[in-house]
């Protein structure tokens, strides 16, 4: 490989919430384990260098005055959709600057549905659309997706259609590829979800910000190529932020190809005056979108695709009672440890201090929706994984 994935970078006092904070109350790590970041969704990875280069090369202007994002900004997108996603005919009027992924959701929100209005999204939910909603007193209405006699998590079409006209929805938030599940769609789910979508003029406010990030062969079909009407109702959300680990920078953007649709959102984020974007963030994208970051995802993808089927083998190999489903996306695991719960009689919270005082910094996953569930990131070297499955099953699962 050309890029390194193998260095355990030391990011104490730099920053990251990933290592400077444990996300469980009263979890302290026992003297003698190191601590290994597997929780916030962030990559313990150095980025590609052309993003540092694009940075230092605009620092080395002295004036960091108002500015509109240049036409570089814009081909870049263009490009990286049509290289990576091979979308065709995307112009820039299309392209909106978002702050982030969730200010767009909530832009969405604001400007589609009324106080107290129901928004559909599939259950196990992310966090942040949660919060978001939430935080904009809309109402949250679940359509669970189920497991197949494979393991595979799949979308309940009848269940979301019903739970829809029964509770008079206009607005549903689909998150392709999917987290926590890692499902990325096939083209003819996502064609069966948006038949749903249009049956029932709902507007999809799609969440790809993990469309980069796919594993083992599989491949992204971003939600608005799978139809005329699909791309015309549809507000895509994507990022360089979780692709290259740059969340810190702050900078997100929107595909809308709708006027009405687009005005509404851009009309809703002005109001703030809060959706501006940084000049370095600009030129962190750019930087992101050339040659040389297409190539370092292509050897990232190999990289975390080594680490979950490691992680995905040890855990149902050695975890009895810990179920899980093969993420196709993402680097998340969503483990479901209910059976190993009750056949050890311990509660969650318990297990969840287990896992930190071995230095496993893993996250609760009862937020996202399952009442017995944790989420562990695997962006981290390879090395880490086997250090972390070796601790979880001398003194966690098996101890």
């Amino acid at each position: 490989m050309k890029y390194d994935f193998t260095t355990i970078m030391d990011r104490a006092g730099k920053d990251s919430i990933a290592v400077d904070v444990i996300p469980i109350p009263g979890a302290e790590i026992k003297e003698g384990y190191t601590r290994i970041p597997m929780w916030v969704a962030d990559m313990n990875f150095a980025t590609v260098p052309t993003i540092q280069e694009a940075i230092i090369e605009r620092t080395k202007h002295p004036a960091f005055g108002y500015f509109r994002p240049s036409d570089a900004y814009y081909d870049s997108i263009i490009n990286w959709q049509k290289t990576r996603n091979g979308v065709e005919g995307l112009t820039a009027d299309a392209i909106g600057y978002e702050n982030g992924v969730l200010g767009c959701v909530a832009s969405a929100v604001m400007a589609f549905t009324a106080p107290s209005e129901a928004v559909l999204l599939h259950s196990p939910t992310y966090i942040g659309f949660t919060g978001t909603l939430n935080n904009a007193g809309r109402r949250i209405v679940h359509s669970d997706l189920v497991r197949d006699e494979n393991g595979v998590w799949r979308m309940d079409y009848e269940d979301m259609d019903r739970k829809i006209k029964e509770n008079h929805i206009h607005l549903a938030i689909f998150c392709n590829p999917h987290n926590p599940a890692g499902r990325v769609w096939e083209k003819e789910e996502i064609e069966k979800a948006m038949e749903v979508y249009k049956a029932n003029d709902c507007i999809v406010i799609s969440d790809e910000i993990w469309s980069d990030l796919i594993l083992n062969g599989n491949k992204h079909t971003p939600t608005q190529s799978v139809s005329e009407d699909a791309k015309m109702r549809t507000i895509a959300i994507y990022a360089p932020s979780k692709t290259f680990n740059l969340a810190g920078l702050i900078g997100s953007y929107h595909i809308i190809y709708n006027a009405y649709l687009r005005d509404r959102v851009d009309a809703q984020a002005r109001t703030t005056h809060y959706n501006s974007m940084n000049v370095l963030s600009m030129h962190a994208l750019i930087g992101a979108y050339k040659p040389e970051g297409a190539q370092w995802v292509d050897e990232l993808c190999e990289v975390l695709s080594d680490n979950v089927n490691y992680a995905y083998d040890y855990i149902t190999t050695h975890f009895k009672g810990v179920s899980l489903a093969k993420p196709e996306g993402t680097y998340m695991l969503y483990l479901d440890c209910e059976e190993w719960c009750k056949a050890h009689n311990m509660e969650m919270d318990d297990l969840l201090k287990a896992g930190v005082a071995v230095g496993v910094v893993w996250q609760d996953g009862r937020p996202f929706h399952r009442p017995y569930a944790i989420r562990l990131n695997l962006a981290v070297p390879h090395s880490l994984v086997i250090e972390a499955m070796d601790r979880l099953d001398k003194y966690v699962f098996n101890a």
